[in-house]
């Protein structure tokens, strides 16, 4: 699978983790030169409080367009740090 926006590819993995129609990409899959991090944050009751990135490419910046779970509830464990996109971001096999 691969995440590409505004051209460029910001993430490529065979491992990704699908919850609720999201794919999850490991932590080690992402571009980090593409991935700012952001200040804003949402709560899900079962996986946690998510953090956000803002995507930049070529001088474009996608705000918040990629959230992950850097402390996930118990349920959400497989996806600890994982990345997922929206706003977008297009997931590609």
């Amino acid at each position: 699978m691969k995440a590409v926006w505004n051209g460029a590819t910001l993430a490529e993995s065979e491992k990704t983790i699908i919850i609720e129609g999201n794919h999850y990409f490991p932590p080690n899959s992402i571009t980090e030169a593409y991935f700012e991090k952001s200040d804003y944050s949402t709560s899900c009751p079962w996986k946690g409080k998510a953090s956000y990135y803002t995507i930049s490419v070529d001088g474009k910046k996608n705000k918040d367009a990629a959230w992950y779970y850097p402390d996930t509830k118990s349920a959400a464990d497989e996806i600890k740090n994982y990345v997922a996109f929206w706003k977008g971001v297009e997931i590609l096999e």
